[in-house]
């Protein structure tokens, strides 16, 4: 396995690998299993690799209050929260769903108690949100079962990540970063793309990717473009549901549209500017070639006004050559439109 690339249950992750794009269902299901395993249905139909969930136990991730996810929600985050659960024998059925249906099943905890949820149920891997990123605890104890970890980096500056990073890797823990904006939705231009070289700039041996909360999936395919090898987009059925991060989400079409457009950036991206020996057949007929435009008589100079360039690129002195040819005679008498050879011209 080279730098910058690790694997979660075999799916190699890296620049060298089509991208890992993760379908974010998250808490869009609003606590109904019905709901949850249509999104895994949707996921499946798309084209869809892995779908991700939220594994959430109120009462041990957070104390009761009556705070407000600010501009997401009007509604209680405790409500929020607590309607969204669910309990573990339906994460066990959405998992068991899902591989069913040949989708990779991961989720993010958001307490050391749904930490040990997770794996207890057998997950390859934990996708660790960005208000985590700087939690210590959890991400030491998360990193304590060696599995690979996707780590968000919203709401941290680099010293933060930096930290975060070092935490985990301490712990043996394969690991992976992902360039967020915590922001619901994010402008264009507070998505920040250029986090991502620094990223990989700072962490020449990490996969890194993008957690996106802006419309649509451009971002996403640019984000690939930059060398991203994870994308993470939420995800639901329809824009028709309920539900906070509804409105930041893609539905089927769109996902399938990501996962195909994101492969075709991955394979368009890296290479150089030279000449491939697949241009061929068209360099024949494209490039021009220096050729007489009147007849020529043996021993006339060779003049604009007799020899010019003209397609196909198959003759013997290229159109960059023509300097070369001027003011010499010709060695033959010469038709109008004939490719000139190179021992056509005297002295060539």
């Amino acid at each position: 396995m080279t730098a910058r690339e690790f694997s979660i249950a075999g799916r190699p992750i890296g620049p060298q690998h089509r991208p890992f794009v993760m379908a974010e269902v998250g808490i869009n299901h609003e606590g109904d299993i019905a709901k949850a395993l249509a999104c895994v249905d949707a996921a499946a139909k798309a084209g869809a690799e892995v779908i991700k969930f939220q594994c959430h136990i109120t009462d041990a991730e957070m104390v009761p209050t009556d705070m407000t996810p600010g501009e997401i929600s009007s509604e209680k985050l405790w409500d929020i929260i607590k309607r969204c659960e669910l309990t573990a024998d339906e994460e066990v059925e959405v998992q068991t769903y899902c591989a069913s249906k040949g989708l990779m099943y991961l989720s993010t905890p958001f307490s050391r108690e749904a930490a040990d949820r997770l794996n207890e149920m057998g997950v390859p891997a934990f996708k660790i949100g960005s208000g985590e990123c700087n939690n210590l605890p959890l991400l030491e104890h998360i990193a304590e079962f060696g599995k690979p970890m996707i780590l968000s980096t919203g709401m941290n500056d680099l010293d933060s990540v930096k930290t975060s990073a070092a935490a985990i890797l301490a712990k043996g823990a394969p690991l992976a970063l992902l360039h967020c904006t915590s922001m619901y939705p994010t402008p264009y231009e507070k998505v920040r793309l250029g986090a991502i070289n620094q990223l990989a700039n700072t962490f020449p041996d990490l996969p890194i990717g993008l957690s996106d909360h802006s419309l649509n999936i451009w971002t996403c395919l640019g984000a690939v473009a930059m060398g991203a090898s994870i994308l993470e987009k939420h995800f639901t059925v329809t824009r028709d549901w309920p539900g906070p991060d509804i409105g930041i989400s893609i539905e089927p079409s769109e996902l399938h549209d990501l996962i195909e457009g994101a492969s075709a950036i991955w394979s368009a991206r890296g290479g150089a500017k030279t000449i491939l020996a697949d241009e061929q057949p068209v360099i024949d007929f494209a490039y021009a070639s220096v050729v007489t435009i009147s007849a020529v008589s043996k021993g006339d100079e060779f003049t604009l006004d007799n020899t010019w360039v003209k397609r196909p690129g198959t003759g013997s002195i290229v159109a960059a050559d023509l300097p070369l040819v001027l003011s010499r005679k010709a060695t033959r008498d010469i038709e109008p439109d004939q490719a000139l050879e190179r021992d056509d011209v005297a002295g060539l």
